[in-house]
């Protein structure tokens, strides 16, 4: 079933990649406050968020932030790229995992499918019944719509959830803090060209893993 989430994820990531690149940006912030008027200045604000850096700074090569500047549709963009990000360094584990690791016992039982007989990355969807797939895409759901929710009053990626690192967090300086979150942006950004680059990879000559072909360590996929 590890092998099938990755897989799911590593389909919402790549769906997602175009919006990772929105107004390379950060916030430091009240996050999803109310919007304010569009102008240039507005916008010109956003080339000091985390995220806008060297050597590319600010960018927004679909316009997403053209029409309506505003922080509210910024915060918005920026907790999407953060969540898709995390969706897709979540993928990558679980597709470098699944190459050499399988659950024992089935899968599926009433199809006859164990763990290992499920192929590792986008093969594994038309391996999975049905009703697999959609015991997986309900779950997400029930993530997107029911616990992965942004914190009210803090930043875009902020979730409501039980965070074990809560005070280690709080008893870090601004500037350590939009530095964690500067690196955790740039990981997911990375991650989603990563899963899109296997996926497309393995549909084009199975060998997703490319940088090991380059090296001469060849890696036998599925």
């Amino acid at each position: 079933m590890k092998t099938a989430c990755a897989m799911a994820a590593g389909v919402a990531a790549c769906a997602a990649t175009a919006s990772a690149f929105v107004a390379p940006s950060a916030f430091k912030g009240a996050s999803l406050t109310a919007a304010k008027p569009a102008s240039s200045s507005m916008k010109m604000s956003f080339e000091n968020e985390i995220g806008a850096q060297a050597p590319i700074g600010y960018w927004d090569p679909l316009g997403l932030l053209t029409k309506d500047p505003s922080q509210e549709r910024f915060d918005r963009l920026r907790y999407v790229e953060i969540k898709h990000g995390r969706i897709a360094m979540l993928a990558i584990l679980g597709h470098i995992t699944a190459q050499n690791f399988r659950f024992p016992g089935m899968l599926a039982p009433s199809a006859n499918l164990a763990f290992a007989d499920c192929p590792n990355g986008l093969a594994a969807i038309s391996k999975i019944p049905l009703y697999g797939l959609a015991q997986i895409f309900l779950f997400i759901g029930f993530l997107e719509t029911k616990v992965m929710l942004q914190k009210e009053g803090s930043f875009p990626g902020d979730m409501s959830l039980i965070n074990p690192f809560e005070k280690e967090w709080e008893s870090w300086t601004e500037e350590e803090q939009a530095n964690k979150r500067a690196i955790e942006l740039n990981n997911g950004r990375a991650a989603q060209m990563g899963i899109l680059a296997l996926m497309v990879h393995e549909q084009i000559d199975n060998t997703p893993y490319v940088i090991n072909e380059i090296l001469g360590s060849h890696v036998q996929f599925n």
